[in-house]
């Protein structure tokens, strides 16, 4: 008999933007994790830490990966130090290390967020002081430790991140740009458009290039989370993850060729350059094609059936409203008249700019990117 206890299953939460629910729901179910539960914001699911490292390096659409180590109630301050004091807290951060603790409450006696922070980051301290003579101190960037505190109806769910940084911050980038489109929705947009991963896929809108980079990685089956070096995970004292070498080396493995045409334009230079800083970045300087041009010039090849899967500018600056109206109304015009038996998948912003795509029985999905509210939009041209 081995002397080796085997590994504890545990429940985990992993995030994702509202709205990208199903598309992670899928994610997780493609790479075979268990017990699987949709809920308002991410996805539920049961199994070790090593699970936990494969989602992180995995799943495209996640946010964050986050373990949850206590349920109870928690009526008032003293109930929700017991209940944060009593989980074994060397197991996640070391006496003398770095955390964060970051709380949400609805509907809840305990109606203020920061006094639920401080009582937890207290019981947190305490705890190991008293065990070990040190405590760890807050830090506000790079802990190495994230705490979360969810109150709702007086019940406290406790979760810790395996992630470490967000998991949007894939690695790979070096030219940021303005404001770019984050990974996981880069990544979003190509899964929501159906890409069969052989046929071309353009961005006319490529600005640093990120739709490109993650439709690369989706067509070579690259999991995304090998250009991180670790996970939060990865630093806790506890010596849970048994396959994190194993796990690193199945996903290398996993990568393959692909000969699927991949092209982006750009009206700004700077930004094309940009751009290609961040594929030669990512491994995949001669995987992508990139062109100086307005969108609007874009001359589709007939019987490409390609896939149109972009970002168009929202408009935001005051003043911008018109013009972007204007833009939208002759993209989709583009769309509708020489793109026929083509694909897209457009993020935009809600409201009455975005009806001037006038696409073809599109099918709309509403997310949330950053606090706004915008639309994922596909439809078959």
């Amino acid at each position: 008999m081995s002397g080796v206890a085997p590994a504890r299953r545990e429940r985990f939460f992993a995030t994702c933007a509202p709205g990208l629910e199903p598309l992670l729901h899928a994610e997780a179910g493609e790479l075979g994790l268990s017990k699987l539960e949709r809920q308002v914001g991410g996805v539920y699911f049961e199994g070790t830490l090593d699970d936990a490292l494969r989602a992180n390096l995995w799943l495209r659409t996640a946010i964050r990966v986050l373990m949850r180590v206590a349920r109870f109630e928690a009526k008032d301050g003293d109930a929700l130090y017991a209940g944060a004091r009593a989980i074994e807290w060397e197991r996640f951060v070391r006496a003398d290390g770095t955390l964060i603790v970051d709380a949400h409450t609805s509907d809840s006696e305990l109606d203020h967020s920061l006094f639920l922070e401080q009582r937890v980051k207290d019981a947190i301290v305490d705890q190991l002081r008293d065990k070990f003579g040190t405590r760890p101190t807050v830090a506000k960037e790079g802990a190495d430790l994230g705490v979360y505190v969810h109150l709702f109806r007086d019940r406290c769910t406790l979760l810790v991140d395996t992630s470490g940084e967000s998991l949007h911050k894939r690695g790979w980038r070096k030219f940021q740009g303005r404001a770019p489109l984050a990974e996981t929705f880069a990544a979003a947009l190509v899964l929501a458009s159906g890409w069969d991963k052989r046929a071309p896929l353009v961005d006319p809108f490529c600005g640093s290039g990120t739709v490109l980079v993650e439709a690369a990685l989706i067509a070579r089956n690259m999991a995304p989370g090998l250009f991180r070096d670790r996970f939060g995970c990865e630093r806790w004292p506890s010596s849970e993850l048994r396959k994190a070498t194993q796990l690193r080396e199945q996903a290398r493995a996993a990568a393959k060729p692909s000969k699927a045409r991949l092209w982006g334009r750009d009206l700004d230079r700077a930004m094309l350059a940009g751009a290609k800083e961040n594929l030669e970045a990512a491994g995949l300087g001669d995987a992508i094609e990139l062109e100086h041009g307005h969108a609007l010039e874009f001359a589709p090849r007939k019987g490409w059936g390609a896939w149109i899967v972009s970002n168009p500018p929202w408009g935001e600056r005051i003043g911008e409203e018109r013009d972007v109206a204007r833009l939208y109304a002759q993209f989709g015009a583009l769309l509708r008249e020489r793109c026929a038996g083509f694909h897209a998948s457009l993020l935009v912003r809600k409201g009455a700019i975005a009806e001037e795509l006038r696409l073809p029985n599109p099918r709309r999905t509403r997310v949330l990117n950053g606090g706004l509210e915008c639309e994922l939009v596909t439809a078959d041209l």
